[in-house]
């Protein structure tokens, strides 16, 4: 075994990082909602995403509220039903960390993401982030292709979009997904 399958071991028994945990997570509210870390907190976790520790490659790490999405408040004195303040997205929050880091930082490509942590009123997902223009990224074979497939994550891409999507099923029960939900509706009408 290799030393990432045993850090991927720690991490997967929390108890034994006592109370390191909880003074991480203390520290992580503190902090704004996006914000650029010097390397990431899972380190087999993000290198088996692509992760590489040289020029290019930045993680972030991007806090998410938990808990539905609400309209604003409706301030009328008859509230339909359809009015109801209950808002369900078809995102889910790790698409939504994405999204968010990638309006961050509009001259990188978001490759992928992890989660981080969580606690009662927050997710935190960890996104890893390449920048297009840096030449060590166009030069190296392995990640160079994308600089061709921009907005990745805002098109549904990434393997969190992918999950939002439902493109993960296959078979029955997944006869509408493909190509998009909206191309079948569109299809024959």
């Amino acid at each position: 075994m290799g030393m990432y399958k045993y850090i991927r071991d720690i991490w997967k028994k929390q108890e034994n990082l006592g109370d390191l945990w909880q003074k991480r997570i203390i520290e992580w509210r503190q902090e704004p909602a996006t914000i650029r870390v010097e390397r990431p907190t899972r380190i087999d976790r993000a290198r088996s995403l692509g992760y590489r520790a040289k020029p290019g490659f930045i993680v972030v790490r991007q806090r998410v509220d938990r808990g539905g999405r609400q309209r604003p408040q409706i301030r009328h004195p008859r509230r339909p039903k359809a009015m109801s303040r209950r808002k369900d997205l078809t995102l889910n929050y790790q698409a939504v960390a994405e999204n968010r880091a990638a309006r961050k930082y509009p001259n990188c490509e978001v490759l992928n993401s992890y989660y981080a942590g969580q606690d009662g009123l927050n997710y935190w997902y960890e996104i890893i982030l390449v920048d297009r223009s840096n030449p060590s990224v166009m030069s190296d074979k392995r990640i160079s292709w994308i600089a061709g497939h921009k907005g990745r994550s805002q098109r549904g891409l990434t393997s969190a979009g992918t999950r939002a999507r439902g493109l993960l099923h296959k078979g029955k029960g997944a006869e509408k997904m493909r190509p998009s939900l909206r191309a079948h509706d569109r299809k024959g009408n």
